[in-house]
């Protein structure tokens, strides 16, 4: 593909933090196969309609491998290394995925239920015992999801501010130089190796012991792909899940009901979480890949080596498959959101943050239930120039 240094940039500018960018809803009325250029420079295709990111999801010529080669396209200029889940594509993908995707099924996710319910109540104590107002994405939204992950990989709790700024940089589109952002991605990659190598002389009853032990005892998991595979699960375990958190909260509180909407019964709290995820998305844009072969999509062609991204946060909010899409509807049912993503690359943790969500609203209602904004919605921003969404501050109070 050509580089550019001038078009319609990406991902769109989002003017608030209550609404997406006004930009998706014109491409999905008209252009639906939209040029624009990343953050690195390079051109690449923005998919915009339901159908048409499902495609891109789950077609085998979108490729995640491709977008780590020399001659690819790049999203920023420090992409993901190969090696990961991020960069392969399936049979290596699936091999990889198969070492840890039983730590992550809805059987096991149930199993841990009570003791992510634990950690929830034993950050919620001392919230509520410091008074409001408080910043709940200090006081929870942050370190909830990281002690959920912590545990499950065995990461020390006490580490999550050195690991908090590391990965914000790995995952910077522009608020960070391409120097800090390898910076901070080699001293993470130090300090998985040097936990890695503890694990080995200790071994634990987590995650991270275990594949440390199949690399050693196993071998069909390189020094390489245990590294990035451990940076994968601790990033992607705790940054979106604390980025949906705190903008799910923050939809409840700006509607009547506010924490009161949480309802007691199970399928009725399951659809809330569904509604939340849709609404607030993980990010502004969707995954990279490179196709591999010319594709055609909504009429129009796509020339192999092309970077393609499918819209995941605009599919979400599709007339033709979500009827009134921008209404924060908590009883919706229906058409399937995608912001877990579609095909072989459905996100691993999906199970894991739909109980990390249901148990941490319910307890918020039960701890909080006068919970209200502390600031008017138009002052509570969106950090911006990261691929994740995650508000800069979520003021609250109650009482």
């Amino acid at each position: 593909m050509p580089h550019h240094s001038s078009g319609r940039s990406y991902p769109p500018v989002r003017r608030s933090a209550t609404d997406l960018p006004e930009e998706y809803a014109q491409l999905r009325a008209g252009a639906p196969v939209a040029e624009v250029v990343m953050p690195s420079g390079d051109h690449a295709y923005l998919m915009s309609r339901y159908d048409d990111v499902r495609t891109v999801l789950s077609d085998a010529r979108c490729s995640r491998a491709a977008t780590v080669l020399p001659e690819s396209p790049k999203l920023t200029a420090v992409p993901f290394d190969a090696g990961g889940l991020f960069t392969m594509d399936p049979p290596e993908h699936t091999r990889l995925r198969s070492l840890v995707a039983g730590a992550f099924t809805a059987r096991r996710v149930e199993l841990l239920r009570p003791r992510i319910r634990e950690l929830a109540d034993e950050l919620l104590g001392p919230m509520a015992e410091g008074g409001g107002p408080a910043d709940f994405n200090e006081a929870f939204a942050f370190p909830f999801p990281v002690a959920v992950i912590c545990e499950l990989l065995g990461v020390p709790f006490a580490d999550r501010e050195m690991f908090r700024g590391w990965s914000d940089a790995i995952l910077s589109l522009t608020a960070h130089t391409a120097q800090e952002m390898l910076e901070h991605k080699l001293a993470l990659v130090g300090y998985l190796q040097g936990l890695a190598a503890e694990k080995r002389r200790t071994p634990g009853d987590d995650l991270l012991s275990a594949l440390v032990g199949v690399h050693d005892d196993e071998g069909p998991l390189t020094e390489h792909e245990l590294i990035t595979m451990a940076m994968t699960l601790l990033i992607a375990g705790h940054e979106t899940t604390v980025g949906v958190l705190g903008t799910s909260v923050f939809t409840l509180l700006r509607h009547d009901g506010g924490l009161g909407l949480v309802p007691s019964g199970e399928e009725e709290l399951a659809a809330l979480v569904e509604e939340l995820l849709r609404v607030n998305p993980i990010g502004d844009g969707g995954p990279l890949r490179v196709t591999t072969a010319d594709i055609e999509v909504a009429g129009t062609k796509v020339a192999a080596g092309s970077a393609v991204i499918g819209a995941i946060c605009s599919a979400n909010r599709d007339e033709s498959r979500f009827p009134d899409p921008d209404r924060f509807d908590p009883s919706r049912r229906g058409t399937a959101h995608l912001a877990f993503g579609f095909g072989p690359h459905y996100c691993l943790g999906a199970p894991l943050a739909r109980a990390e969500l249901q148990i941490a609203l319910t307890a918020l209602a039960r701890c909080f239930p006068s919970l209200r904004l502390a600031v008017p919605a138009a002052d509570v921003k969106m950090h911006t120039g990261l691929l994740v969404n995650r508000l800069e501050s979520l003021p609250v109070e109650w009482g």
